[in-house]
């Protein structure tokens, strides 16, 4: 069904319906058959970013497109709709150019964004290790400055890299100093950096056509100059950027419920048991409508928080209800849109059964519910 927006320019109208036309022209056309063969849609990226989709939330002055949060979010949401691992390839590449743009200087944001933002160069984002997921504090990856101060020596080993292996740069936490947050920096490193290198890529649930792999460090040479921000400023970089990830995660979400609840609605009317179209049935009607409620109250939690981003305010914690509710809906909406389908459902000949599977990761990425849960509760009770 037509999603009413709230958009505050007629160039985000704009923005939004050249969306949807790439999404139906080029997007949903593909997204099933490389999905089940497990296809990276590398070109779509670069499509994306001579669109200008890639640039929505940076300055202009870097050849961003100078749009609010809010605006690209719905962006984002329109992508997963139609296919969800293009919806998380944006989000994540958003996250990966996020420590550049808000933390680098004038010179680096000169050198790398121009390239990142219109899809010439695609992103990676390394936080995360095999020995440290949720306690990201504890990471282990050691970058050990030359004595010449010229270039860091870095060794580790980084998990659940969405785009391990295919990206051009990979935004990588390491341990410049002491145990802890404090001890965290932030390095940028290309990805024909020698001594870097990938392991085979994970075999998914769902999400196929996005690869992920983890990201091998050993000895890599990155030069000083590609660190973002002071020596021990990582870890303060890595939670900002979640914050806005988790935004994205949020809007991704959204799309994939939407899609879900669309293909219900369809069926509904379609399929006919009893002489009539199952939507004719309460117990039907009453499935939809909650999923209905469930998606638009999403759409509206995740607006909220990104409307305090735009406004400069502190948004940490509405980014974590967003990120907790839409992921949670996302998985409830695409569950009911498969017992809506019935037998069918649970077949590959409709999309509903590639959804359930691919809402399913929502719930772990970029923090894990679990974790929303406690920096929720954290803000309730310390303020």
């Amino acid at each position: 069904m037509p999603v009413e927006r709230s958009l505050p320019t007629e160039e985000a109208e704009a923005l939004l319906a050249l969306t949807r036309d790439l999404v139906a022209a080029k997007v949903a056309p593909r997204a099933a058959a490389d999905e089940d063969a497990g296809r990276f849609p590398r070109d779509l990226f670069r499509t994306l970013g001579a669109a200008g989709l890639l640039s929505l939330p940076y300055p202009e002055a870097y050849e961003g497109g100078g749009q609010p949060y809010e605006v690209y979010l719905q962006v984002l949401e329109e992508l997963a709709a139609a296919w969800l691992a293009v919806g998380i390839g944006v989000s994540v590449h958003t996250l990966s150019c996020f420590p550049l743009a808000e933390f680098g200087t004038d010179e680096q944001r000169a050198a790398h964004l121009p390239a990142m933002l219109s899809g010439e160069q695609l992103g990676a984002y390394c936080l995360s290790e095999p020995q440290s997921g949720s306690d990201a504090a504890a990471l282990a990856t050691r970058a050990v400055l030359e004595p010449d101060g010229g270039a860091y020596r870095v060794s580790g080993t980084k998990a659940w890299t969405t785009h391990g292996g295919v990206a051009d740069f990979y935004t990588v936490m390491v341990r410049t100093g002491e145990s802890g947050p404090r001890g965290i920096s932030t390095l940028l490193v290309p990805a024909d950096t020698p001594g870097l290198s990938f392991a085979a890529p994970e075999r998914k649930m769902g999400m196929r056509s996005s690869p992920t792999a983890q990201v091998l460090l050993d000895d890599a040479r990155v030069p000083a100059a590609n660190r973002i921000s002071a020596e021990g400023a990582g870890f303060r970089i890595a939670l900002s950027a979640l914050d806005s990830g988790r935004l994205g995660i949020a809007a991704c979400a959204v799309g994939l419920a939407q899609a879900a609840l669309d293909a219900a609605v369809a069926y509904a009317l379609e399929r006919r048991q009893f002489g009539a179209p199952i939507a004719d049935l309460q117990g039907v009607q009453f499935m939809l409508a909650d999923m209905a409620t469930a998606v638009a109250a999403g759409r509206a939690l995740y607006l909220t928080a990104a409307r305090l981003r735009d406004a400069g305010r502190p948004f940490t914690a509405e980014a974590a209800m967003a990120k907790l509710f839409c992921t949670d809906a996302a998985m409830k909406v695409t569950t009911d849109a498969v017992q809506v389908f019935g037998g069918y459902g649970y077949t590959a000949d409709f999309p509903v059964e590639r959804y359930m599977r691919e809402a399913k990761v929502l719930q772990i990425v970029e923090g894990t519910n679990q974790i929303q849960r406690m920096v929720i509760g954290r803000h309730l009770v310390r303020g």
